[in-house]
Parts: structure tokens; sequence; C-alpha cells
């Protein structure tokens, strides 16, 4: 028997995932919710759609949503309210798809309480939480969680993660649609008076997600310590006023001690002279990922360590498909174009598909997601922590932790 579910938020991102979730084969029943309705009117007209979608599972509202009968939500708004809506769902009863970052606010101490009432939510509730973290399900992090699962790495030394990605390319008109939206206009007057009379200064580590996932999932380690440094904005910074409010931090550089004894660099850049690059790296005493090359050392050729050292085992490029893990046959059954006998992974690396399909595969077979509120936190506590010691002039700085997934 499949599960029901509700999308809610049917923007630009959110109606990218629309038919992934539709189509996929544990799904039975489908509510489309946003508050505009010429958004639900694109899916609800189409004769593809009627076999999951009933019209009186359209709803304008997430407090219309959030009463009803399904089992979980899928969550992709405004993200100044995933956390407060992902709350709301799971203590409706409801099992929680949530968009990136698990919430992202201008005061970072209401970002380490949400987290803590997420964690807490899912305690009490028994409901179960997953951020859609795409660096998780990119085709490197697949294949280099398997390869940390087989020993590959050896002990791991350091890894480091980077998301720089200047304000001017995407993310200036990002910002515009989300101010024009009704959810928009009023984020607009709350963040006046509850944020910038205060003084508060925006940071990149509001969002650090996309960077810190690939070592902590790699590594299955977290963040202990952190010493970061911030960049910020000047006046006459072209292009960057218009959002930012002097002296906003517009770059971070972090490095971080784990809870594995390696160390770790994040940066998160949003003032920078390129367009885009999201990657990470993990380096180990035997083997090191850097991108989609994989490079091992053959220690085992007798004790001349300094010509072993000099001599990889392997030293491979592989391709995307190479990298992903496969999809189960009947999902990739229900996603395939019978034109081209493949499946359309989705942005990001191709790991919209796999972001999708973890979430209701856990759902329906009642176990904890990969990227739970346990794991999410562990990311976003790396943005908190790090932005702490930035305001500090690089202060050596404690990172919350909330422990390990139950089963």
């Amino acid at each position: 028997m499949g599960i029901s579910l509700g999308l809610v938020g049917l923007g630009a991102f959110g109606t990218v995932f629309a038919d992934l979730f539709k189509r996929h084969p544990l799904v039975s029943r489908v509510g489309l919710c946003d508050r505009e309705p010429e958004r639900i009117a694109k899916f609800s007209q189409r004769e593809d759609w009627k076999d999951k979608f009933n019209p009186r599972d359209a709803y304008a509202s997430f407090d219309e949503i959030v009463k009803a009968d399904f089992d979980a939500l899928v969550i992709i708004t405004q993200p100044w309210l995933h956390a407060p809506q992902a709350m709301a769902a799971m203590e409706h009863g409801k099992h929680v798809y949530s968009a990136v970052p698990i919430i992202s606010l201008p005061d970072f101490d209401e970002i380490y309480d949400w987290c803590d009432k997420l964690v807490n939510c899912c305690k009490k509730t028994g409901m179960r939480y997953m951020l859609g973290e795409t660096t998780f399900y990119r085709p490197q992090c697949m294949r280099a969680r398997r390869l940390a699962a087989e020993g590959f790495f050896g002990r791991f030394i350091f890894s480091e993660g980077e998301y720089y990605h200047d304000w001017s390319h995407g993310l200036v008109g990002v910002a515009r649609s989300r101010g024009a939206s009704k959810a928009g206009q009023e984020w607009k007057k709350i963040s006046e008076e509850k944020y910038a009379r205060r003084g508060l200064v925006g940071s990149p580590m509001s969002y650090p997600t996309h960077s810190c996932c690939g070592p902590v999932a790699v590594m299955k380690a977290h963040a202990v310590k952190v010493t970061a440094y911030p960049f910020r904005i000047q006046e006459g910074d072209s292009g960057y006023q218009e959002y930012f409010k002097n002296p906003a931090i517009s770059n971070v550089s972090s490095f971080f001690l784990m809870s594995n004894g390696a160390t770790c660099r994040i940066n998160e850049f949003r003032q920078i002279g390129m367009c885009g690059r999201e990657m990470f790296n993990v380096y180990g005493t035997k083997g090191v990922v850097l991108g989609e090359l994989y490079h091992q050392i053959d220690k085992a050729k007798g004790t001349d360590w300094t010509n072993a050292v000099m001599t990889p085992k392997k030293s491979t490029y592989f391709t995307e498909a190479e990298l992903r893990d496969p999809l189960p046959p009947e999902v990739f059954e229900a996603w395939k174009d019978t034109a081209t006998n493949s499946v359309e992974y989705g942005g990001h690396g191709g790991s919209h598909a796999y972001l999708v399909h973890e979430f209701v595969d856990a759902i329906a077979h009642n176990r904890q997601p990969a990227v739970n509120i346990w794991e999410a936190s562990r990311y976003m506590a790396m943005g908190i922590a790090a932005h702490r010691s930035a305001l500090r002039d690089g202060e050596r700085v404690d990172v919350p932790d909330w422990g390990d997934a139950p089963a």
C-alpha cells in the first residue's frame, strides 16, 4: 500500500520535484498546496495527474493542508518558513520532507533554537523529518560514502567543502522573486521589525548545508570546535547594497576540528569573481577523493615507503553514471522516459530523484531517512558556530551537537 503526501509550495523549485513525487510507485495519493492558484492548476489540469490527484486535494494555505489526512508533507516554501511549518506538520501527525536549509534567519541563536525544537519534536511525536540536502545525493558523494564504508580512505586526515556562489549570479534574481510573492511581502515587514532594527548582520553561514554535507556525510563525523573569519560588504560594492546592509558578511572561511580527530575547512562565499563552485574533497591515510578523481597509494610494496608513496595504486576519473547508486528497478521503470530509456535525475548533480526516493521509501518502510533531523542539524550547527566565531574575529567556539539519530 502506498503513502499519501501533500506538496506544499509549487514555485520554481517545488515544481521540479512534483512529477518525481507523483510518479513514485510507493505514492498512491498526492495533494497540492500553494497560495497562488494558477500554480496548482498547472498540475491539476493534466491528464497524467488524475490517477493520484483529486480536485478536493487542492489547498490554498498551509493551515488547510496541515489538517488534512496525508501521511506526509513535502515543504518547499520560503527558507524562513521551513522549520515552523515542519514542526506544525509533525505536531499534526505528518512526516516531513523539507527543502534546505532547516531555516535561514539573520538571528543565529534563533536558528539554534529551531534545530533544538525540531529534534525534540521528532522525539516527542515519532514523526520522521528529512532535509532535502542535494550534496548528499550528488554522484560524487554517493560513491565516496560507499568507499568510506569499504575502508578506502584508511584513517581520515582532512576534508574540505566550499560553496562559491556570487550574489550577482542568480541569487539576486531568486531574492527578488521571493520578495515579490505574498510570503515575501510578509517577510519583508517581519524582517525589518524583528531583525534589522536589532542590527543583526547577514551571513552565508545561515545556509551552510551544501558545503558542510559532504565532509560530514562521508566521514560520519561531526564538528566539535571551529575558528572562522569574515569578509564584509563595503560601501561601493555594486549590486550588493540592495539586499545587504553594512557591515554584512558576504564570505566566511572556517576551520573545524571534527569528532574523529580529522580537520575540516569550509568556505561559504557570496562575493567572489566566479559564477559558481560547489565541491568537497576528503583525504585519508590510504586514499583521497577529489571530486570525481579517486586516488589511492599502495603501501604494501616492501619497506621502501619513499617509493611506495610516489607510486599510485589507483588514480581514476569516473563518470556520473558510474558514481551513482542504482535506483530500485521498479522506481527506475516508473520514472523512465520510454523514448530515451533513461531517467531524468533532475538538478543539482542529478540528486533530485534520489532525494525523492529516499524520503518516500523511508516513510513507506517506517525507517529514519538518511538526512534526518540529527544529521541535518550537524550541517546547520557548523554554520551557527562559524558565524559566532567570525563575529568574534576567529575566537575558538564549541559546535553544538544533538547526538546520533535513533533507529
